[in-house]
């Protein structure tokens, strides 16, 4: 499942947390955060009209988190958390770039989304010590799936104008990056093929099978 950063959450990974008590971290969530039913049922349903094929938000996983994340030093909890927020950020410039042209289903989605990140009363209220932004990124983290195809071809996008300067408005930018691209690919297929004929020819194998 694709991920806002390289290393999920362990929401899935009930077994294989351990607690180290490293020196300076919490052993358990405030009594102040209180876990409804029906918040977190609302949380799910909220969830799935944004990515309707996600995983279920579970109390029980839910909780596991909560514990994992107070279970952190706070130098690496608000990395865990500031990743992730860096993330809805560049589908928050995605929306507003006139360049781009967002499929309506996206941006109906990411606006939900966005949303619920910018309140600050939700499943857990923003102004709780360090687990105030957990529900927020959870479910940046469940949801991501349905954004991160067209996510990362404006990322490359982005990439794309920044080098090449391409000229006129933002539709001939787009079709100046996606004429731009398939002739790369045109290319690294003819090296693949050039490759392969000298293989079968000289008995040696391409140079990126031998180095090493």
């Amino acid at each position: 499942m694709p991920t806002p950063t390289a290393d999920p959450l362990p929401y899935f990974f009930h077994d294989g947390f351990r607690r180290d008590d490293p020196p300076g971290a919490t052993t358990a969530p405030p009594a102040s955060v209180k876990l409804k039913g029906d918040a977190i049922a609302r949380f799910d349903a909220l969830l799935h009209e944004i990515h309707p094929d996600a995983a279920r938000v579970d109390p029980d996983r839910l909780q596991h988190l909560m514990d994992w994340l107070m279970s952190l030093p706070a130098t690496r909890a608000h990395d865990v958390l500031d990743r992730r927020l860096r993330r809805v950020e560049s589908l928050r410039a995605m929306l507003e770039d006139s360049d781009w042209d967002t499929s309506r289903a996206t941006r109906a989605r990411a606006l939900k989304l966005l949303d619920y990140v910018d309140r600050d009363d939700d499943l857990i209220a923003d102004h709780e010590p360090m687990l105030g932004l957990l529900d927020d990124v959870l479910l940046i983290e469940l949801a991501w799936p349905a954004f991160s195809a067209e996510a990362e071809e404006y990322r490359d996008f982005c990439t794309y104008r920044d080098d090449e300067h391409p000229a006129g408005d933002g539709e001939t930018q787009r079709q100046a990056w996606v004429r731009d691209r398939l002739a790369e690919i045109a290319l690294w297929q003819h090296h693949l093929r050039v490759s392969g004929s000298q293989y079968a020819h000289s008995g040696d194998p391409p140079l990126r099978f031998r180095i090493g």
